[in-house]
């Protein structure tokens, strides 16, 4: 029976998916895309744009390989600087696609299931943005970077397995590997689906070759599901993890503004709020580009801005904490610091911050403005902003006024530091343009337990 029909009418929630869909409808509306001989004019643009600022991450790593580290702007006392915040926000940005398709599945949440998808994409593609930083950044990336993981060889040679940077390479790796694996096995019924309705028999073997011989069995819906919920197991932690052991690259030093327990979960709850974010960020344009209204509703645009406001209040909070610790802790360098953030040189980016994820987010709490997309896209957009200023504030502040004001320096990015993250984006919309057109961006299958004649057969 529907939940909503004993609800008052301004009570009713929006449907999952929208009236007038049956299996096949579903099927044409998702496979028309990949299966299409087409390609839209606003794709083709897109693209071209992308593939430009690909362009520019490839110059940019050209010269930096050329020319050494020494083309960004990191100086004494910050040598850390643009890198690690790149990374640590990127990394971020992955978070949301790991909860939607793992944590939500395991609690039964029905509204994921047309947004899991890309979501998962994005989480693939950030984590691949996010990896190029601490490669290059180490310098001489061919003689160095493959010493991040522990491997015999004849020297003898291992990485600090007390250093967290390492705990990085562990954590990000096994979280990418999961992510890839689980976008993968979840996509093998669709890719059935295209290969035995391509009419192009090269697209059909080339799906038929990734759908791995699936022929919708009972055997294979055993094994996936199983599968399904093993992976869902093992996602579901790295949720927390993943996120806990990048903060750990600060929380464990001695520097004021870093060692805080507060970081573990402060950055693991400021992932989700900028990974559900770029959710919308993508979400909201596909849906309209492509006519997904009907499988990607106003219900699910409303969920992910709720999550969005309720992970924004967590990270108002840690905002809160920070500046209680700095206090309460009697420690003039800790006072200091909090200070030099609020009212220091780089005061304007502290500011900023505070407006977009604290006094900005409040907005979501009205429904007028979670069913606007184009207020909410705009919002999704400054999110994402406010959340790299949140990563710029505790890395340069914290490390251009440390404990000796005789080696105070201010930072100021070069211009090969923008075009390196210029570039990520270039990257990261490549992927996510060429996934649009040639992988079924919804999942057709799980969509279609949604419908009626769906549900009737689950419970049979």
């Amino acid at each position: 029976m529907d939940p909503n029909i004993h609800k008052p009418m301004a009570l009713q929630e929006t449907p999952v998916i929208l009236p007038g869909h049956d299996f096949e409808t579903v099927t044409e509306t998702i496979a028309e895309i990949p299966l299409s001989k087409r390609f839209p004019l606003g794709w083709v643009g897109f693209l071209l744009v992308s593939l430009g600022l690909l362009g520019v991450l490839h110059l940019a790593l050209g010269y930096l390989v050329m020319t050494g580290i020494g083309i960004f702007g990191t100086n004494q006392p910050v040598g850390w600087a643009f890198p690690i915040i790149n990374f640590v926000w990127w990394i971020g940005i992955g978070h949301a696609g790991t909860l939607i398709s793992a944590i939500l599945l395991l609690f039964k949440q029905q509204w994921r299931m047309s947004i899991s998808r890309f979501a998962e994409a994005m989480t693939i593609f950030a984590v691949a943005c996010a990896a190029i930083f601490p490669v290059f950044h180490t310098g001489r990336p061919w003689l160095a970077a493959y010493w991040l993981f522990p491997y015999p060889n004849a020297m003898g040679l291992w990485p600090q397995f007390k250093s967290p940077l390492i705990w990085d390479v562990f954590a990000v790796s096994t979280y990418a590997t999961v992510s890839i694996v689980f976008w993968y096995i979840g996509m093998i019924p669709d890719l059935a689906t295209l290969r035995d309705r391509a009419v192009s028999k090269v697209k059909a073997r080339i799906y038929g070759m990734l759908s791995l011989g699936w022929r919708g069995s009972a055997r294979h819906w055993h094994r996936y599901e199983v599968a399904s919920l093993i992976l869902a197991g093992l996602s579901t932690p790295l949720v927390l993890s993943v996120h806990t052991v990048v903060s750990f690259d600060f929380a464990v030093s001695l520097i004021p503004g870093w060692h805080a327990t507060i970081f573990p979960p402060y950055f693991v709850a400021g992932a989700i709020y900028a990974g559900f974010a770029m959710v919308l960020t993508l979400a909201i344009p596909v849906r309209r580009f492509y006519g997904m209204e009907s499988l990607i509703t106003m219900r699910h645009i409303d969920n992910m801005a709720k999550v969005t406001l309720a992970t924004g209040l967590i990270v108002g909070y840690g905002y809160t904490m920070e500046a209680f610790f700095a206090w309460y802790s009697g420690s003039p360098h800790e006072r200091f610091m909090m200070w030099n953030r609020m009212f220091g040189q780089y005061g304007w980016s502290y500011w900023t911050l505070i407006a977009i994820n604290v006094v900005m987010v409040q907005l979501l709490w009205f429904k007028s403005v979670r069913q606007n997309t184009t207020l909410l896209f705009i919002m999704s957009l400054l999110v994402g902003v406010g959340m790299w200023l949140e990563r710029f504030v505790i890395v340069v502040t914290s490390l251009a006024n440390d404990y000796v004001p005789s080696s105070w320096a201010h930072y100021s990015p070069t211009i090969w530091d923008w075009l390196l993250y210029a570039g990520t984006f270039g990257l990261f919309l490549t992927l996510f343009l060429l996934f649009l057109r040639f992988v079924p961006m919804i999942s057709m299958f799980e969509v279609k337990t949604l419908l009626p004649q769906g549900k009737i057969k689950a419970d049979h």
